[in-house]
């Protein structure tokens, strides 16, 4: 089996890691993820701040040439890309002036049919239903699932799980054996593109999260979002450094945690580049 694929730009840099586990779990599934060539940064995170016709044109652009390459389907694992790439869609299947314009400036064709799956939308529709015959080596370990601001939001557009509560991050890790548990930081925002700029706010947000994962006695936080896991696990030290204590929970992606449960190298699924190494992998 054949999809469409788009990494951006987080996924071929600093998020590395997420694009080596997301390739590898689908191939342990059959499923080869093909990339969409020629692709082009989403404009996330600013564009749709500057210019707003640029905003739309990045993304639908991404979309034209998936199409182009007769793809029906893309997944799309950055949490912000995954919003980019929907809501530009829904933008434009609402507003024809809107969408002829863009395709006059892209000099590309925009049907706005395509299914845009973000990593556990693709993970329930193709492996869900065979994870727990693959597993051989369970991910037995008590966890918080941290979905952050942008994967299920917004909800008008995006219609993907419960807003305030959502479940599917938490399906799935009781499918590999893990324990997820009830916490207070499911949906709350980590600092996102403030990692630089305003680093003292990013240790402020992602403080919270980390200390209420640990109050909990998790063991690890799982993500599905390149921006939340730099924030909770590259800036651990201005995070310590808020709490004034010295925090070790890992942060995993999704894709590592059920990597792991169905065996595939801890190399392959790039957990060297984690800067919190988890002790239990």
């Amino acid at each position: 089996m054949e999809i469409g694929f788009y990494p951006g730009c987080s996924l071929k840099g600093t998020s590395s890691e997420y694009a080596q586990s997301t390739l590898a779990i689908a191939k342990a599934f059959d499923i080869n993820l093909k990339e969409i060539t020629d692709w082009n940064c989403c404009g996330a995170t600013a564009a749709h701040n500057l210019n707003h016709e640029l905003a739309i044109a990045l993304p639908a652009r991404v979309l034209a040439l998936a199409e182009k390459e007769g793809m029906s389907e893309i997944v799309v694992p950055c949490a912000a890309c995954y919003n980019r790439l929907s809501v530009t869609q829904h933008e434009l299947n609402k507003d024809k002036g809107l969408k002829t314009r863009v395709s006059d400036i892209l000099q590309m064709p925009l049907s706005g049919t395509i299914e845009i799956m973000n990593v556990m939308q693709f993970i329930n529709k193709y492996i869900a239903e065979k994870i727990e015959e693959k597993v051989i080596k369970p991910f037995n370990q008590q966890v918080v699932c941290y979905y952050g601001c942008l994967l299920v939001r917004p909800q008008e557009v995006l219609n993907f799980d419960r807003l305030e509560d959502p479940q599917s991050m938490d399906t799935l890790m009781t499918k590999i054996g893990a324990t997820p548990m009830e916490w207070a930081y499911k949906t709350e925002c980590c600092g996102a593109g403030f990692s630089v700029s305003r680093t003292d706010i990013v240790a402020k947000l992602s403080g919270k999260i980390v200390k209420d994962a640990i109050d909990r006695d998790a063991k690890a936080i799982i993500v599905a979002c390149p921006m939340c896991q730099s924030n909770l696990d590259m800036r651990r030290p201005h995070i310590n450094s808020y709490l004034k204590m010295k925090t070790d929970i890992p942060v995993l992606y999704i894709t590592q945690a059920i990597g792991l449960a169905v065996g595939i190298d801890r190399d392959e699924l790039g957990l060297k580049k984690l800067f919190v190494t988890p002790s239990f992998a």
